[in-house]
């Protein structure tokens, strides 16, 4: 283990010259792999395990981490990519249209319509950018040899002035009292032109609660109410008292029922800076050093932002991924740097890529992977495949689906009610995760219906809580699933 740590990795200059196209750094594509995982168990099981969904408000979960896990490998590439630039205008171009492409991607997945900078592949695009430009142009490529923090100082004052900017704008922007409309058909507020009112009370600045924040004001300005996301996820504070349908009742406060972005202009700044941050663990990555070498100073620099960013949020600075606070970025970008170490120890040193060739394999395929995960297109193109007869396909499984809860007193499962979105022949798809959350929930009541065939009397017994006939079959259950809603034990 020692000899190993103490082999240096092939130099980028030696690939280069050693052949045409330089090997990949495995490492690199199973972090890419690993965060596009983290990606699809968030989305298609955050609403069944809430503990790995996004915080409420403060706090860091599972999901928080994917967005700047994305990020920080965004800025290790231009360490890589840009290292030698032998025409800078060129090498600046090229950076600009990737990122353009990027974005661009970003509208298409949103469904061709321009929502506002508010994905995470816009993100990415525009934190990938300004990486770019700072080893484009910022690097100190003198001949002599020079220290490693000298020769990226000016990185590090990008970063700084991005995060000074942040911070004046989240704490020195006066936030006054605002209004929105909300169409609402069991809204109790007085309707005016078929919509109605909501006044939020602010006149303060430096507040960062989820109703008067500068981040949420800043959207409205330049995004428009409009293009805002309609179901934030603060909405799942107790201030709110949602309940199990997803419905915010009247007597909540006005701001739960407003929308806000969780990917606003704002985080934009602290985003860049994560990229920044990435992009140092590739001039680590790039600069010729044994791994030791290279493992202590990912070791230093990732404990140092970690405990810059336990502090700041002792002192006052909540880790809030909807605001992209500092200290989320740094304590965020820590652990994605720790969590690369760990990669690059198993994978580029100790060689074990037989242990990580499916985040490899996804790790390579990343874009095409987000892509169709994103939009949806991995579950919609599967409808036709089907078992026994066409209507036994993945739509049948999506648009019959139930809520069901358990029951913390009798320990029972209840199905409540089934909606049909098929009819004649039309199937109307909802996206997000409460659509993957669900088509999940549709495969288990699959499985389910498929072992009653097996053990008739006591799964239908669980999952259909109410007086049947000695002579129920299969059939007339999954005609009571199709046609009805079914009632629970309290409406007999």
């Amino acid at each position: 283990m020692a000899d190993l740590l103490h082999k240096p990795l092939l130099d980028i200059e030696e690939q280069s010259r050693t052949s045409k196209k330089p090997p990949r750094v495995a490492s690199l594509d199973v972090f890419r792999g690993l965060c596009v995982l983290l990606m699809m168990l968030v989305d298609y099981c955050g609403a069944i395990i809430p503990i790995i969904a996004h915080s409420p408000r403060n706090g860091l979960h599972l999901a928080d981490s994917v967005m700047p896990f994305f990020l920080f490998i965004a800025g290790v590439s231009p360490a890589l990519v840009y290292r030698k630039v032998p025409n800078r205008i060129e090498a600046t171009w090229k950076a600009v249209l990737r990122a353009i492409k990027l974005f661009l991607l970003g509208v298409v997945i949103q469904g061709g319509y321009f929502h506002g900078i508010n994905s995470l592949t816009q993100k990415i695009s525009v934190g990938y950018v300004v990486a770019a430009l700072c080893e484009i142009w910022l690097s100190c490529r003198a001949r002599r040899e020079v220290s490693f923090l000298k020769r990226y100082c000016w990185h590090w004052c990008v970063a700084f002035s991005l995060s000074a900017i942040y911070l004046g704008l989240l704490y020195g922007l006066y936030v006054p009292d605002w209004q929105f409309e909300m169409s609402s058909e069991t809204s109790s507020v007085s309707p005016k032109n078929h919509s109605y009112v909501y006044t939020v009370k602010c006149s303060l600045r430096g507040d960062l609660g989820p109703a008067c924040n500068s981040a949420g004001m800043i959207d409205r300005y330049v995004l428009g109410i409009d293009h805002l996301y309609k179901k934030p996820v603060y909405r799942n504070l107790k201030e709110c008292n949602m309940s199990t349908y997803g419905q915010v009742p009247d007597n909540s406060a006005s701001w739960c029922h407003a929308p806000f972005d969780p990917e606003g202009v704002l985080s934009f700044l602290t985003a860049a800076v994560t990229c920044i941050i990435g992009l140092q663990y590739g001039h680590l990555l790039a600069r010729p050093q044994d791994h030791k070498g290279r493992m202590e100073n990912w070791a230093l620099f990732s404990f140092s932002l970690l405990v810059v960013g336990l502090l700041l949020a002792v002192i006052g600075d909540p880790v809030n991924k909807s605001l992209y606070t500092i200290s989320y970025t740094l304590i965020t970008s820590a652990s994605a740097g720790i969590t690369y170490s760990a990669l690059y120890l198993l994978v580029d040193v100790c060689g074990y890529r037989c242990l990580t060739f499916g985040l490899e394999w996804m790790g390579k395929h990343s874009l095409i992977i987000f892509v169709l995960v994103t939009s949806n297109s991995a579950v919609i193109s599967t409808q036709g495949f089907y078992w026994a007869a066409p209507e036994n396909n993945m739509i049948h499984w999506i648009v019959y689906f139930c809520d069901v809860h358990a029951d913390s007193t009798r320990r029972t499962m209840q199905v409540h009610h089934i909606r049909i979105f098929l009819d004649d022949g039309n199937c109307e798809l909802v996206s997000g995760p409460s659509l993957r959350a669900r088509f999940l929930v549709n495969v288990l009541k699959s499985t389910i219906i498929t072992l009653v065939n097996v053990l008739k009397s006591t799964i239908i017994t669980l999952v259909c809580p109410m007086d049947r006939p000695n002579d129920l079959n299969i059939r007339s259950l999954t005609r009571a699933f199709s046609d009805f809603d079914l009632p629970n034990k309290n409406d007999q």
